[in-house]
């Protein structure tokens, strides 16, 4: 099991890379990834081709809906963030879970 502090890390690189992305400009989001073996949710902003605000509160019924939700655990968020995991077989296989609008999933579908 990877740490919290391993998964901050791979998602602050993971979410500005994605924000940095020439096919997101302009796009304004709430983001969280809900780490289920840690019971923790990272949380923050797509915005202005940037990552912000990033912070883990614990889960459960008080945390914010974000308009671009990921569902997994540790160490397939690390396999994911590093490569060595491809987001269509992890989401195939129920490894990842992604919500978001309609809108949003088509714009970041070519981009997971």
């Amino acid at each position: 099991m990877a740490t919290l502090e391993q998964c901050m890390t791979a998602l602050e690189g993971f979410v500005g890379d994605l924000a940095a992305n020439p096919a997101l400009s302009g796009l304004d989001r709430t983001v969280s990834c809900r780490i289920t073996d840690l019971d923790q949710v990272v949380q923050g902003r797509l915005v202005n081709g940037s990552a912000q605000d990033m912070a883990a509160v614990p889960a459960g019924p008080g945390v914010p809906k974000a308009d671009i939700r990921i569902t997994t655990s540790s160490d397939d968020l690390l396999a994911l963030t590093s490569g060595e995991l491809s987001f269509g077989s992890a989401w195939a296989s129920g490894r990842v879970k992604l919500e978001a609008g309609l809108r949003d999933m088509l714009r970041l579908r070519s981009l997971l």
